[in-house]
């Protein structure tokens, strides 16, 4: 059942204060809870990711990564990351551990791949070892066939339970002309607003849903998508979810089905921008999934998280969805594949740009400047109500 956001205003209130004031007390449903700075100085924070020992791993969209320790951004960023192409929505995109990384020491990271001189760019994977506080041995294990200069990469990476890493593309700003269905995010020759299924060494999975099919690209795990900047997979039932913006409107929660067609740009709920003028020929069609839910005026979704901690646990099993033009986190319950909005977390105190869960249960959020001023990284600490 599709279930729509209209509004923001119907959602809980939580206190409107600097993000940065601490001990400033925030209301929600289920918890009252503070923000604590963890980090401050960073520039267009986008992912995390926490290191056995404590430390966490931050890139930053210009294209460096940069370690936090013990409460301190160090002040050199990690030597060894590959050569981004920072303009637009370009740069520097998620970072993610190997499973195995205790051992291996692996971490992939995603990145806007410059193509030579020519301006354009695509969405590549890197995987690199870390050890002492650089990279070594840093090597693309796959970059998608797209072509685009400045958006819509996509870029989130995850693990499955079985060690496949899934990897979303965006459709790279390809606007919809007359003939919707010939949109590059409903061909499978190309990675044009897809969700590939990777090997962790960047192949394609023999079980993958497209292997075999003539001029289909193997990698692609589901297709018919916009841009999806937050990927979350379910620790217990093993469920892929994503959210993906919308243009003006319609941002959506997807749950990811193998094979499945999500519809961009031929169904959909938003408009072009400016005009208000329609794109899609509806918003349903036989063969193309419908959204689980919709965002009418968009957030600017970006990264989630499926909590499962026990420091909020009335927030446990919940999506915490971020947003970046909304300026919040979205609490969203599951009740197995349905979903339901429950209110607005931290709204208003800067764009959310990834929330990640620290191996100690607190949610952990990356704040961005559009103008690239320095930003903070903070943890949400629960507070025991009087």
């Amino acid at each position: 059942m599709l279930r729509q956001a209209l509004t923001v205003a119907a959602f809980t209130a939580v206190a409107s204060a600097p993000v940065l004031g601490q001990g400033k007390v925030f209301k929600s449903a289920e918890h009252d809870y503070r923000v604590v700075t963890v980090a401050d100085g960073l520039v267009n924070p986008w992912s995390m990711a926490f290191l056995p020992g404590g430390d966490m791993l931050v890139t930053e969209r210009p294209g460096r990564l940069r370690i936090v320790r013990k409460g301190k951004l160090l002040e050199a960023p990690v030597p060894g990351v590959p050569e981004v192409a920072a303009r637009g929505q370009g740069g520097l995109f998620d970072v993610v551990l190997h499973p195995n990384f205790a051992s291996n020491r692996l971490v992939y990271l995603t990145y806007a791949k410059p193509a030579g001189d020519s301006g354009l760019t695509t969405t590549a994977v890197a995987r690199a070892r870390f050890e002492n506080d650089r990279l070594t041995g840093l090597a693309d294990i796959f970059v998608a066939k797209t072509r685009g200069t400045v958006g819509h990469f996509g870029g989130r990476l995850a693990f499955d339970r079985n060690g496949f890493l899934f990897l979303t593309v965006g459709d790279r700003m390809v606007p919809p002309t007359g003939n919707l269905e010939a949109h590059p995010a409903q061909d499978l020759t190309n990675h044009h607003g897809k969700i590939l299924r990777l090997t962790d060494d960047g192949g394609a999975p023999p079980d993958n849903p497209f292997v075999g099919r003539a001029g289909a690209m193997p990698e692609i795990w589901s297709y018919g998508h916009r841009n999806m900047q937050a990927l979350a997979i379910h620790p217990e039932t093993g469920d892929v979810w994503v959210t993906e913006h919308g243009p003006q409107g319609g941002d959506e929660l997807n749950l990811i089905k193998k094979g499945a067609n999500y519809g961009w740009p031929v169904i959909g709920f938003g408009v072009n921008y400016r005009t208000g003028a329609a794109i899609h020929s509806g918003t349903m069609r036989e063969g193309m999934e419908q959204p689980v839910s919709v965002w009418v005026p968009s957030i600017g979704v970006s990264g989630m998280i499926i909590y499962t901690g026990d420091k909020f646990p009335g927030w446990k099993g919940n999506i915490l969805a971020g947003g970046l033009s909304g300026e919040q986190i979205t609490r969203i319950s599951l009740d197995g594949q349905k979903a339901t909005i429950e209110e607005a977390l931290l709204r208003r105190q800067g764009r959310i740009r990834d929330v990640r869960q620290g191996p100690d249960g607190f949610v952990y959020v990356a704040i961005e400047n559009r103008e690239g001023k320095p930003t903070p990284i903070v943890r949400l600490e629960p507070v025991a109500r009087r």
